[in-house]
């Protein structure tokens, strides 16, 4: 892999004789107290400022302050005119703008698509306080507000929407966010380097739209340079039917140019691949080769070239082998440097080593942050992801390499947080984006530089990679012994299929580090859908509980896991929900809250959701599709399989297990999954206040699934064979039969006799 210059190599720039602030100045009076005329760098976030790593805006703040920048803070500004980005002045250097930790639009918005009532990144958890599309918008009023400062665009949003991506929430696919948010550059993935390397060039004289050579950058270009190498994506991937074999290495600025192919042996069928070899050519590197993906106008109008535009863009994600990539909207190019270099250990703890404060910034006063609260007393120890889980994009953000802290480096922290106000002693916990990767990686730095696989552990592990935990469990065995220390607990989702390669690793997290619950995400139960999903099969997850359970015991505490499902994901038919929703039943679990999938920017899930293939596989015309759940009435349907506990959901139930030929299941009987009739409404309500939720279980954020097992218990199914259902079956009845004599008693008073044919009406 390419070597990169160490972050902290680079000279400071002048201003370093002013030393860190306590906290980034947010208005020209903190400014006046620091003695600064100017920001050199304003960064302009949705979200609040929270002087914590789990921020991304102090990360990159703190970070480019060490640097020897001045660095300003516009937090959640007024977005209706361009006022509010004024209040620190002009930038001397350029604006840095991103919509916070989140994607605008996931935060405001439910998988329904309904307006969100909160937002946890915002005092108060009050909801409103950033636009739709926020790094559009902001970058929009900074141009208003100072025209030539230049715009960098960077965070999760900018990342996940920098090439042309399909927006659920508008149902079309939408330009790059760096064409609409008129910026002059984007950063996107892990930006500690771009950022760094960015405000160095411009403060050395350099002009923004000059740099073009930087990892994990995109920009605007209006052709490409005469020494690139360009590939047509097509040949790489073709999208339709297999003609004649094409050297993939064609450039389409020179076809005369191109490397000679030489043919083995006779090809009788021209759908069959030949094999061929491809002789050198001179012009040929990956550091000057550039793939043309499909263009903008092409995959709005073409949903099959959008798909192969996807599985193309998330071959070419490796930071060892990736190429550039070029994508034309309208007259011009998007251009896509390669993937950035990850960051060493020492990087890591030089980056998380700045004087974060820990705290929100005092503007704020007694006002709770919800997602702060939520993570101030945890740490993060690792950053990335291998698993490559099609619906999530924490691989395409933050990379499937591995980034890791030194055990001394996260003591250190854990260390500094006794100073925190509030802090009782409890660790809440030690992770990042998955609990059990730290220091997991290939065996090879060759075959890992080389690998094109989305994911490392699926279909199943790879033989190459390292799944020794035992660095973990020695970290976990050093915080729990630090003084003043009373509990560390990891809440960060565990990969379960890797944790069951090391026993030791499984019986050290449940003997000393689980509060009473244990979330992991097995998300379901059926092949189809776990094989879109790219999540291991179920026999993983009872692999992991029978280990759960059997270290529980020994260690003579009662502890449950709960595990996460997913509802409405590609590849998932009403077959497949009804036989989770029976393995839930008979597991003993019901769903509390429930999460159906959410189309997010860029994922790989998200493309066979718009364009109907799997760019998993081979993107053809006449492939086979991929099923897709779409509309509002199929997608509540398998929510409600997956609270078949609810009486809400059982109409739709019933009619659903009549059409699907599975009547059977609809009965008093313990193997049948739903009654046959609708409960007594004020029966029921009481009968839910009897038996709510048991004492200990909790309740997680609304974008997860929750579900209590009522273990020691027996499951509280709706059958026949359970006294709870009798009971209240029984009263529903005799209620029913109360009011009709009530009714009847009225009627006759008022000496008023019931039409013919009018039954009393029963409770429903």
């Amino acid at each position: 892999m390419h070597a990169a210059k160490p972050l902290f190599d680079y000279p400071k720039y002048w201003a370093e004789c002013f030393g860190p602030a306590p906290f980034l100045p947010m208005s020209r009076a903190e400014m006046d107290q620091l003695g600064w005329d100017s920001c050199d760098i304003i960064i302009v976030t949705g979200d609040a400022y929270v002087d914590h790593p789990s921020f991304g805006m102090a990360i990159i703040g703190r970070l480019l302050e060490n640097q020897g920048f001045r660095v300003g803070i516009i937090s959640q500004p007024d977005w209706q005119s361009k006022d509010d980005f004024m209040r620190l002045g002009a930038p001397n250097l350029f604006f840095g703008v991103a919509a916070g930790n989140m994607d605008s639009m996931i935060n405001r918005y439910t998988a329904d698509k309904k307006v969100r009532s909160d937002d946890a990144y915002t005092p108060g958890g009050l909801a409103g306080k950033r636009p739709d599309r926020a790094s559009l918008v902001y970058s929009q009023r900074c141009k208003e507000a100072y025209r030539d400062v230049p715009i960098v665009l960077g965070g999760i949003e900018a990342s996940l929407r920098r090439i042309a991506h399909y927006d659920y929430w508008q149902d079309k696919v939408r330009n790059s966010i760096l064409i609409d948010a008129c910026a002059d550059i984007l950063l996107y993935g892990n930006a500690e380097r771009a950022i760094v390397e960015v405000a160095q060039r411009l403060s050395w004289g350099e002009k923004i739209e000059a740099i073009t050579d930087i990892r994990g950058t995109a920009f605007v270009r209006r052709d490409t340079p005469e020494d690139w190498f360009e590939i047509d994506s097509t040949r790489i991937d073709r999208p339709g039917k297999i003609d004649k074999i094409v050297n993939p290495y064609v450039n389409t600025q020179d076809t005369q140019a191109c490397a000679v192919e030489q043919e083995k042996g006779p090809v009788e069928d021209p759908n069959e691949a030949r094999v061929v070899q491809l002789l050198p050519h001179p012009r040929l590197t990956r550091d000057k080769t550039v793939i043309r993906l499909p263009s903008c106008e092409k995959v709005k109008s073409d949903a099959v070239l959008y798909a192969h535009a996807s599985r193309v863009l998330h071959l070419e994600t490796n930071p060892g082998n990736a190429r550039a990539l070029v994508q034309k909207h309208g007259e011009v190019d998007v251009w896509f440097n390669p993937p950035p270099i990850p960051m060493t250990t020492a990087e890591m703890d030089y980056v998380f080593g700045m004087p974060y404060a820990r705290v929100p910034h005092p503007a704020y006063g007694k006002q709770k942050i919800p997602a702060y609260e939520m993570i101030r007393f945890s740490v993060n120890i690792m950053r990335g992801c291998f698993g490559g889980c099609t619906f999530c994009s924490i691989t395409e953000h933050e990379g499937r390499i591995i980034q890791n802290r030194s055990h001394e480096s996260i003591l250190n922290e854990i260390e500094a947080m006794r100073e925190v106000p509030g802090f009782t002693g409890v660790v809440s916990d030690l992770g990042g984006p998955t609990a059990n990767m730290y220091r997991l990686a290939c065996k090879s730095p060759e075959i890992e530089s080389a690998c094109r696989k989305p994911s490392c552990v699926f279909p199943g592990i790879c033989e190459n990679l390292n799944t020794d935990h035992s660095s973990l469990v020695e970290l976990y065995r050093k915080a729990r012994a630090l003084p003043g220390v009373k509990k560390v607990l990891i809440a960060s989702g565990l990969r379960y299929d890797l944790a069951v390669q090391s026993p030791e690793y499984v019986k050290e997290l449940v003997t000393h580090h689980v509060g009473g619950y244990l979330k992991i995400a097995p998300e379901h139960t059926e092949e189809g859908p776990l094989n879109k999903m790219m999540k291991p099969g179920i026999g993983s997850y009872d692999k992991f509980k029978r280990m759960f359970e059997q270290y529980s015991k020994e260690a003579g505490k009662e502890q449950y896991l709960i595990p996460y499902f997913i509802a409405a994901h590609p590849g998932t038919s009403d077959e497949d929900m009804l036989n989770l929703a029976l393995w839930l039943k008979r597991n003993g679990f019901r769903a509390d809250q429930v999460q159906a999938f959410y189309p997010s920017p860029m994922a790989t899930a998200t493309a066979m959701y718009h364009s109907g293939k799997n760019p998993l596989r081979k993107i053809t015309y006449k492939s086979d599709g991929v099923a897709i759940v779409k509309s509002d009435a199929q997608r509540r349907l398998h929510k409600a399989f997956l609270r078949y506990h609810d009486p809400k959901g059982w109409p739709l139930l019933r009619e659903a297990l009549i059409r699907m030929g599975r009547a059977d299941l609809i009965g008093p009987g313990k193997n049948q999954l739903i009654p046959l009739h609708q409960p007594a409404t004020d029966s029921y309500q009481s009968a839910r206040r009897k038996n709510s939720t048991p004492a200990g279980s909790h309740k997680v954020g609304k974008s997860q699934t929750l579900l209590t097992q009522h273990t020691g218990l027996p499951p509280r199914e709706t059958g026949a064979g359970n006294p709870w259902d009798k009971r209240e079956q029984a009263k529903a009845a005799a209620e029913a039969r109360n009011a009709a004599a009530a009714r009847e008693r009225a009627a006759e008073k008022k000496g008023g006799k019931k039409k013919p044919g009018r039954p009393a009406p029963v409770p429903r």
